[in-house]
């Protein structure tokens, strides 16, 4: 079989430029690690990765080169369930094999004629996984056989989703490593965007309860023209002629509603078992306006799963315009300004990226506290932060309230002068921890749920301060190509630095053992595995100071990978089919 060519020369004269370049034949084989069912023993064969043929595309695909490929804890789920994941749909894997890494950088190197205008061979791209088409999650790394593999073909089920290619052309010279970041990244970046709907749905159905005997005259000024439909259930005579005057959709009384509608607006509500209960009945991506003046007589047990995979929104007001619940103004999802913001399991890969987030985020919190039950995971954090938080002006507390007499509320206090926190981050799918961190925060506080627990799971928190002053309870879960592009621009704009999570890398052969790393929590950070680099041991980066001093050599402070030390890293392993 003949070799092909991408755009092939041989006036490069290192071989990190013809990396770069793409400038390189095409090898006829390429290594991939197949996944063929439950267990990391399933992932390629006989602990190895295959060799495949090389595919060649045809006119509506490209082959592309895989560059990268982070390590994600996502990932075991996947494993641990095989065909039986939600995104597999009951696929027989060792029929069908998958294969795991949607944390991806590729270059393209065959464009078919179909796709010329659109793409280039030598042209660098960031995978956006969380793909939909027709409505249907079909993942990248999940559905989509992902980047473990050296070289494979992208088409139409990369290019023709419902939100267009998920793919990310990357700007200026970014490293490999970054590039495949930019995918964890966005899901951080992602949990402070809004993602909760903040207004009544157009053509929704809207419930309106409670407040059957209340002598405030309330006002509803803008939104009552979006609901097509309008349920009246126990309330005044005022605010039932407030809706009827106001409503462009239908208008029904009913004595009580048992289905799961867009929007609810509870009225003078004092029962927090009562607010439960209507809870569940919020549609997806529903609106819950808590309204009143009184605080609840207990907490609501709240539905967290919900939170962060349904985006349900609570809002409210303690005014007598109902509409002033709704909106960005009033409902937040960015850290406060020059506030205090907690990090609990913070030490994970996600959680230090949350971390560094507020530390470089400008304009962004005074004070962090980074929360862990791991003491080396502690450690780890203060010797690669401090040193950044400090030059950003920001003071960095760590805390590990199993080794401590200390609660974490009374920390929390301690640090705030009794106030609480402005924010709250939770990076630890337990619901009870979400539910002590909703006590920590100061009545205008933020809780923002970053690790998801099952729909249904049910946590205690305090949604009086909803209404009564200005808390915000968020949660997100996946990304879209505009939040990879987001840490793209911070990251030429020099306000964020993707390679700091790094914490280990490897080559081909090694991405087995990178996955069971990464399950056992052996890094404190990223794992990055360089698919054509086929004979690199997988090593920590406080290890290429005895093993790779070349390399090393090029680290940055606190031994940060940098482009620098990918570049010198190439320039040794690489073995150059172009030359």
């Amino acid at each position: 079989m003949p070799r092909r060519y991408g755009c092939f020369k041989f006036n490069m004269t290192t071989k990190i430029e013809q990396y770069r370049a793409a400038q390189t034949r095409v090898p006829e084989k390429t290594l991939a690690w197949n996944m063929y069912g439950v267990g990391v023993e399933n992932i390629g064969r006989n602990n190895a990765p295959e060799s495949f043929p090389v595919p060649k595309p045809n006119a509506d695909q490209m082959l592309v080169r895989v560059d990268s490929v982070g390590m994600c804890f996502s990932d075991v789920k996947l494993i641990k369930q095989g065909g039986s994941h939600p995104k597999l749909y009951n696929r027989d894997l060792a029929v069908e094999p998958g294969r795991l890494g949607h944390e991806v950088a590729v270059t393209v190197i065959e464009v078919g004629e179909n796709l010329k205008d659109q793409y280039q061979a030598g042209q660098r791209l960031a995978v956006q996984p969380d793909i939909y088409q027709n409505g249907k999650s079909t993942a990248y790394g999940y559905t989509i056989p992902g980047g473990l593999v050296q070289y494979h073909l992208m088409g139409e089920e990369m290019l023709v989703t419902d939100a267009g290619a998920c793919l990310l052309p990357l700007e200026g010279e970014p490293g490999y490593a970054e590039s495949s970041l930019l995918e964890p990244w966005g899901c951080v970046m992602a949990s402070y965007t809004q993602r909760r709907r903040l207004t009544p749905k157009e053509g929704g159905t809207m419930w309106i309860t409670g407040g059957a005997d209340s002598e405030r005259e309330y006002d509803f000024s803008q939104y009552l023209d979006a609901p097509a439909t309008i349920i009246l259930s126990g309330v005044s005579e005022q605010v039932k002629a407030l809706v009827k005057a106001k409503a462009s959709g239908e208008v029904v009384e009913r004595d009580d509603v048992s289905e799961q509608v867009d929007d609810i607006v509870l009225i003078e509500e004092t029962s927090a078992e009562k607010v439960g209960n209507i809870a569940k009945q919020i549609a997806r991506r529903g609106t819950l306006n808590l309204v009143g003046t009184e605080p609840l007589d207990g907490l609501v047990s709240a539905d967290v799963g919900r939170l962060h995979y349904d985006y349900t929104a609570y809002v409210g007001t303690n005014g007598t315009d109902i509409a002033a619940s709704y909106g960005e103004a009033r409902n937040r999802c960015e850290l406060h300004p020059n506030g205090t913001a907690v990090f609990i399991g913070a030490g994970g890969p996600m959680g230090q990226m949350h971390v560094q987030r507020a530390i470089e985020l400008p304009n962004g919190p005074k004070q962090i506290i980074a929360t862990e039950i791991n003491d080396n995971r502690l450690e780890t954090i203060a010797e690669r932060f401090a040193p950044l938080a400090k030059k950003n002006g920001r003071t960095l507390l760590t805390f590990n309230p199993q080794s401590s007499d200390e609660s974490l509320y009374d920390f929390v206090m301690a640090a705030t002068d009794g106030i609480g926190a402005d924010d709250v981050v939770v990076s630890v799918p337990v619901a009870p921890l979400m539910a002590e961190s909703d006590t920590i925060m100061n009545e205008n506080g933020m809780l923002v749920l970053f690790a998801g627990v099952p729909n249904g799971t049910m946590a205690p928190l305090n949604l009086s301060n909803t209404y009564l002053h200005n808390a915000q309870y968020t949660g997100t879960s996946g990304l879209t190509i505009d939040d990879q592009r987001d840490v793209m621009s911070r990251m030429l704009a020099g306000t964020l630095s993707p390679s700091r999570s790094v914490a280990a890398i490897g080559g081909m052969n090694a991405a087995q053992d990178g996955v069971v790393a990464m399950m056992d929590g052996r890094y404190p950070g990223k794992i990055v595995i360089f698919p054509q680099i086929e004979d690199l041991p997988l090593m920590g980066l406080y290890e290429l100071h005895e093993k790779l001093p070349a390399v090393a050599q090029h680290l940055g402070e606190n031994d940060a990978w940098t482009d620098e030390a990918e570049a010198a890293l190439i320039e040794m392993y690489w073995e150059n089919s172009g030359e």
